[in-house]
């Protein structure tokens, strides 16, 4: 039997990032861990975390890209992963600092913002709340 081979799209919110055929296995980080996915492994959807994603190609190259949060999905011998932001053309070294760097204080600002938005939700739900108690009041 010939061995199977993916495709991988890496997709951005404006724009294809990567597209590859003829990938053997792919790595991808979750907030669980790290798993991996073979051509028959069967479908799946992931949500990802920031981290390095991890793919070897048919010529037994591997090749490593810095993606932020996103989803992965595997249908058949198609597999896609969308992000917010991704790197490549780095070593290994450089994109692990680069996640650091960029995605991860990224998700520490997003963090504040929506405590942010919370606390305004809340209190407007509150004012709401009284609001509606005083017109049934009256």
């Amino acid at each position: 039997m010939p061995p199977a081979y993916m495709t991988l799209k890496v997709l951005l919110p404006y724009k294809v990032f990567a597209e590859e055929h003829e990938v053997l296995r792919i790595v991808a980080m979750t907030h669980q861990g790290a798993f991996g996915i073979l051509p028959h492994r069967l479908d799946c959807v992931a949500s990802l975390s920031a981290g390095i994603l991890v793919f070897e190609t048919k010529d037994e190259k591997e090749v490593y890209l810095a993606i932020d949060e996103g989803v992965l999905i595997k249908a058949g011998l198609d597999v896609r992963v969308s992000v917010r932001n991704a790197m490549s053309g780095m070593g290994l070294d450089e994109l692990r600092l680069a996640v650091e760097k960029e995605f991860m204080q990224l998700n520490e600002q997003e963090k504040k913002l929506r405590s942010v938005l919370t606390k305004m939700e809340g209190s407007f739900v509150q004012r709401l709340a009284a609001f509606k108690q005083d017109t049934t009041a009256l």
